[in-house]
């Protein structure tokens, strides 16, 4: 599985704070390189809900770019 949720549609919605590509914080953005495998993982597990409880749309399972 993919190591990143980056979608590259990087526009942070001002209200929440996430990117609606794929619902990080800048902070975690920022961090991801040196965030450890096991963080990243559980992190992006929590992105689908982070977005719902945003109000926001959830990103679209398209071909994934780096961040």
């Amino acid at each position: 599985p993919p190591e990143t949720p980056c979608i590259a549609v990087c526009v942070i919605d001002p209200n929440s704070g996430l990117c609606l590509g794929c619902g990080r914080t800048l902070a975690e953005i920022a961090s991801w390189s040196a965030m450890p495998s096991a963080d990243r993982r559980a992190l992006m597990a929590e992105l689908p809900q982070r977005m719902r409880d945003a109000g926001l749309p959830a990103p679209s399972p398209r071909r994934r770019a780096r961040s």
